[in-house]
């Protein structure tokens, strides 16, 4: 199949190798015309996934054009906030109605869309039953080093969820597939916001114990979104759920927990991003999270805490403290 990735960040450039290792055509579209001319030269992205070669086959580009014409799918990898601006500039030179699938996480601040909805709001509705969601718990540089994993490609046809898992699946890494659209991509907005969470508990040396409870409540916060949103509940307990909040939350190639991780510390959120080369959703992610939530009447009181701390300089002792002081719940609600 002819693959445009839009987007060479470490993600994308890692779906590219995958892509073009299972021998289907792919072009790696980037923003940076200078990243791209130094990736076509020596055949590896050193800024993003330095150590991983792309094979010959992959070709690498700057021009939107190029990248996204005569494609017969399109994987959008670019950070969630940049997603309309650069499907925008695509949207004249996507001919036809390819596959698209998304491998961003994220909620459109503003709009409060979805990722795939982004996505049909660009480029039409025609494209509807086309769009899917590809997530779960991967990270870049474990799937370009061949590692075993497994995610789920979800679109609202099952015919274009299982074209894509047929696409990406390979020897190393396995995809499941499903119709709950909503769910798989709520699981990935919402884990990113938690993992700074978990982050921060960990900075502050507050134990396993305190993690774990960040991780349960946390799945819990997604599953009522979820459902409120029409989203299928049990979606939280698979690979796009559990499974991603897990990873982001212990994981030590997690960006949004790193970020956590150093404010626990004692950073401050500024230096911090000015210090990383790649994009920690979360940060964003809080206020749009948060936002959909008061839309929908659905309390998520971690979420609630992480964007005080992030954005309004709530200290992070002080986001512990009223988290575990609020009033005595039952563990099951809705």
């Amino acid at each position: 199949m002819r693959i445009g990735v839009i987007g060479g960040g470490s993600f994308g450039t890692a779906l590219a190798k995958l892509l073009a290792d299972a021998d289907h055509q792919v072009t790696l579209w980037f923003r940076d015309p200078a990243l791209a001319k130094a990736v076509a030269e020596h055949r590896e992205n050193r800024v993003y996934l330095p150590g991983f070669p792309l094979p010959d086959s992959v070709r690498v580009t700057h021009e939107l054009e190029e990248g996204v014409s005569g494609q017969e799918l399109l994987v959008a990898v670019t950070p969630s906030h940049g997603t309309r601006e650069v499907m925008t500039q695509a949207r004249p030179y996507i001919k036809g109605t390819p596959y698209l699938v998304s491998a961003s996480k994220g909620i459109e601040e503003g709009s409060l869309y979805r990722m795939s909805q982004v996505l049909v709001d660009v480029l039409g509705q025609g494209f509807a039953s086309r769009v899917a969601a590809l997530s779960g718990p991967s990270f870049a540089r474990e799937v370009a080093a061949g590692m075993p994993t497994a995610v789920t490609a979800a679109a609202v046809d099952p015919d274009t969820a299982e074209t894509v898992q047929t696409v990406f699946r390979g020897p190393t890494f396995r995809v499941y597939s499903s119709t709950d659209l909503i769910g798989v991509e709520l699981g990935g907005a919402v884990k990113n916001v938690i993992a700074i969470a978990a982050g921060v508990s960990d900075g502050l040396g507050l134990g396993h114990s305190s993690r774990a409870a960040l991780i349960t409540r946390g799945v819990a916060e997604t599953a009522r979104l979820i459902t409120k949103m029409g989203g299928d509940p049990q979606t939280v307990s698979g690979l796009s759920g559990v499974g991603d909040m897990v990873l982001t939350c212990t994981g030590d190639l997690s960006r949004n927990r790193t970020v956590g991780l150093r404010i626990g510390r004692g950073e401050r959120l500024q230096e911090i991003l000015d210090s990383m080369t790649m994009v920690a959703e979360g940060v964003r992610n809080s206020l749009s999270v948060h936002a959909l939530a008061r839309r929908l009447g659905v309390e998520m009181p971690i979420t609630e805490q992480i964007r005080l701390m992030l954005h309004e300089d709530k200290p992070a002792h002080q986001v512990v403290g009223d988290l575990m002081s609020r009033q005595a719940k039952p563990e099951f609600w809705t």
